[in-house]
């Protein structure tokens, strides 16, 4: 099944496109779409298409930061049915858990998860997309919007300790900089925003409970609105546990409101096994790891939840028919231990 996300999601195109002086009707026709079809914002396009589209606007138009300009002026209302429904949220954490709740309907590649770790949280965010694509535009765009969703209901001074990419930086930070106003990692090993915990429970003095059940309801009767798909539920929280050595199918389970039997029973109608989308996600994520010069074979067998370097060398070399060190000297021209 086709990826879908909201042509909402591309609020802002037309204006970040003309003011680099890009011709936006010619680069919507070379996807398949038009400049009428974004006055349609519940109107559903593939992910795939609105991921190139960023991409090659970008590449034409020389600008790294396309996906994080259009970021910059949006609004709770962007988030279309689910709008009113976040803005009544009594805290982050609720509003974060509405996203995860009804993310497919937003945008169907879109991983999510909240990770509390002491006094610090990390909103982890990815996209995913099948086969896997370039989507450094799409993520910014993404993290930006989630920026703006946490500004929006912490007030105009709130600030991030800090914003990750896992692509490398840009070489211009200014509009970075202007839009998060804190420390932006890039070459991390998650996309996210890192905050302080004591900010997932800060009370949202805009809440109102009962507009809030009102506008549950209203989403709840909504077509669609308990679905989305299983197996590609499964995948996104993989992406996003695996690299935090939680991708159990226990924890997978609880993260979808599951139990185990039932996910199983689910996988297997689909004809797939846990194992099997472990190993899926474990492909995608290894050449992102592998590329990263910065991150040793050690550190990456950790992440995609191998305890034994050996283990993970074993893999690498059925999957790829090489060693990671080979593969590293043939691709990066070095060799890393």
């Amino acid at each position: 099944m086709t990826p879908m996300v909201r042509i909402a999601a591309l609020t802002n195109y037309l204006e970040v496109a003309r003011h680099l002086g890009l011709n936006p009707q010619q680069q919507l026709s070379a996807v398949g779409l038009s400049q009428s079809m974004l006055e349609h914002p519940e109107q559903r396009i593939p992910v795939s298409t609105a991921v190139t589209l960023l991409e090659e606007s970008a590449r034409i138009s020389g600008c790294e930061t396309f996906g994080l300009r259009m970021a910059e002026s949006r609004q709770l209302a962007d988030f279309g049915v689910i709008s009113l429904l976040l803005s009544h949220q009594a805290t982050l954490r609720e509003a974060m858990d509405t996203i995860i709740r009804y993310r497919h309907l937003l945008n169907e590649s879109l991983a999510l998860y909240v990770d509390q770790e002491g006094k610090l949280a990390i909103l982890r965010e990815e996209l995913l997309t099948v086969p896997p694509m370039p989507m450094r535009q799409g993520l910014e765009l993404a993290l930006g919007t989630l920026y703006r969703l946490c500004a929006a209901l912490l007030g105009p001074h709130w600030r991030p300790v800090s914003v990750n990419f896992s692509h490398d930086a840009p070489a211009d930070l200014q509009v970075h900089r202007r839009l998060f106003g804190c420390k932006i990692e890039f070459g991390s090993e998650f996309n996210g925003i890192v905050i302080p915990a004591a900010d997932l429970d800060a009370a949202n003095p805009m809440a109102d409970p009962a507009m809030a059940r009102h506008a549950r309801s209203f989403v709840d009767s909504l077509p669609g609105a308990t679905d989305g798909s299983t197996l590609n539920e499964v995948r996104k929280s993989i992406y996003l546990l695996l690299p935090m050595g939680r991708a159990t199918i226990e924890q997978i389970a609880q993260s979808l409101g599951l139990n185990v039997r039932t996910l199983q029973r689910r996988l297997e109608d689909n004809g797939v096994t846990f194992s099997d989308l472990i190993n899926e996600v474990r492909r995608e994520l290894v050449l992102r790891y592998m590329e990263n010069p910065r991150y040793s074979l050690g550190r990456i067998a950790d992440l995609l939840g191998y305890s034994m370097p050996s283990s993970f060398t074993r893999w690498f070399a059925v999957q790829y028919g090489m060693s990671p060190a080979a593969w590293r000297k043939e691709h990066l021209g070095r060799e890393t231990e």
